[in-house]
């Protein structure tokens, strides 16, 4: 078991003390994926953590870009896109397009009919049509609809505490 049960939890104001909030929601593990979606100059792509299911009937997706990210406009504004769930050996890919938005040389990449580049390899995919975009202070919550999945068995990438951290099968 981690952690340590006799540490007393923090106390804290999260409008006072932006850093102890950012710790705190970094106890929370998450999937890492690799949003694609069609960019001026090609497909474009961009590491998020920020993904969840919403719904199973329509079958609906979130994820959720920071506004002040400088390829935000064309995830915002992205018709289509697809969604790719990072297996825990794509590391050094969630690094490529953190750094570069168009980190595709050297991957197996398919363009779809929309211009949304699918990377293989990854241990889940979901082509998603836009359904609603939502306002949430620093960022914007984008619902998709999920046109198409794709999946097969392994251990997701996770990030947790700043860290990636990974699991045992």
């Amino acid at each position: 078991m981690d952690g340590d049960l006799g540490q007393t939890m923090q106390v804290f104001d999260p409008s006072e003390d932006a850093r102890a909030f950012r710790d705190a929601l970094g106890s929370f593990a998450t999937g890492v994926t690799i949003v694609t979606a069609p960019g001026p100059d090609g497909p474009m792509g961009i590491t998020a953590s920020s993904f969840a299911s919403v719904s199973l009937d329509p079958p609906l997706v979130l994820w959720s870009p920071q506004k002040s990210s400088r390829r935000f406009p064309v995830f915002r504004d992205a018709t289509h896109y697809a969604i790719h769930v990072l297996d825990g050996h794509q590391q050094q890919l969630c690094n490529a397009f953190t750094r570069d938005a168009q980190a595709f040389d050297g991957l197996d990449v398919v363009t779809d009919e929309n211009g949304v580049a699918r990377i293989g390899g990854c241990l889940a995919r979901f082509d998603c049509v836009q359904e609603a975009v939502h306002d949430a202070g620093d960022h914007v919550i984008i619902v998709g609809r999920v046109l198409s999945a794709a999946f097969r068995p392994g251990l997701p990438l996770l990030f947790q505490g700043g860290r990636f951290v990974s699991l045992k099968g």
